[in-house]
């Protein structure tokens, strides 16, 4: 992890600045964080009970990312990220919009599952990837972010608001009613609900103001296996069994034609 990129952390328990002491992270309370011999490290206070994406989530997700089948929307989030510092994602996964949106910054890869910040922290030179609870405070310095995404992930505003800078941006992704049209029905999957566009500015009204909105909708062709791959990253995982889920896509005629539908909005802070 870049130095930079330290100077960007917080302490999870006291919010002190936290320096490099040889493979670990130590604040001036003594509070010591080591790195994994992956590279990232665990900023998980105590008492977090959160529950992150297994390895399988996470393998399926960078499996069907990799494949390009959600550039679209990787692409609309680079284009909206227009500050000059650094980037900070929350929920990052295995940071592939982070590192599509970075150019020549640094970012933080923030992810509750130890197994997305296994790939996060080497997803990219200056990306530095931290183990976290987004319902926490973030172990984020107050005001180092110059931009903070939020793609497909939980949106903590006051802190959202509180690590990013005066003139910095929020750039958040949120999936439609109708996200994955022909897959849902078809293999019973969780649902969006139609009042999310309505939460979302809920959450975010007291801390920001929305600047610009954007559709990035498109459609998907998909082998069976990336049919497996696109219900295996997400919540519905949860909710199935990997034999069901193979036994239900093996019923849909090949290939596979579902739809993306996604809204992107664009924040400044209040």
């Amino acid at each position: 992890m870049l130095d930079e990129v330290v100077e960007l952390l917080a302490c999870p328990h006291c919010g002190g600045e936290l320096g490099r002491s040889g493979n670990s992270l130590r604040c001036s309370a003594n509070h010591v964080f080591d790195f994994a011999r992956q590279g990232y490290v665990s900023l998980l206070p105590g008492r977090s009970k959160a529950l992150g994406d297994t390895a399988e989530m996470v393998a399926a997700r960078a499996a069907f990312l990799e494949a390009g089948h959600y550039d679209p929307i990787a692409e609309a989030v680079a284009a909206a990220v227009t500050t000059d510092g650094p980037v900070v994602d929350i929920g990052a996964g295995t940071g592939y919009y982070l590192t599509r949106a970075l150019g020549d910054r640094i970012g933080v890869a923030l992810d509750v599952s130890k197994y997305a910040c296994r790939r996060a922290a080497k997803a990219h030179p200056r990306v530095g990837a931290a183990v976290a609870d987004a319902w926490q405070a973030l172990p984020i310095r107050t005001g180092a972010a110059a931009s903070v995404l939020n793609v497909f992930a939980p949106r903590n505003a006051p802190e959202m608001r509180r690590v990013l800078s005066p003139g910095g941006e929020l750039v958040v992704v949120i999936p439609n009613a109708d996200h994955l049209a022909g897959l849902v029905d078809h293999l019973g999957l969780l649902h969006v609900d139609d009042s999310k566009p309505e939460r979302l500015a809920e959450q975010l009204a007291d801390h920001f103001t929305e600047e610009t909105r954007r559709a990035v909708e498109f459609p998907l062709t998909l082998t069976p296996a990336e049919a497996e791959a696109a219900v295996a990253m997400g919540p519905s995982a949860w909710h199935t069994s990997p034999e069901a889920l193979s036994a239900k896509v093996r019923a849909l005629p090949a290939p596979v034609e579902a739809r993306a539908s996604t809204t992107l909005l664009r924040y400044r802070p209040r």
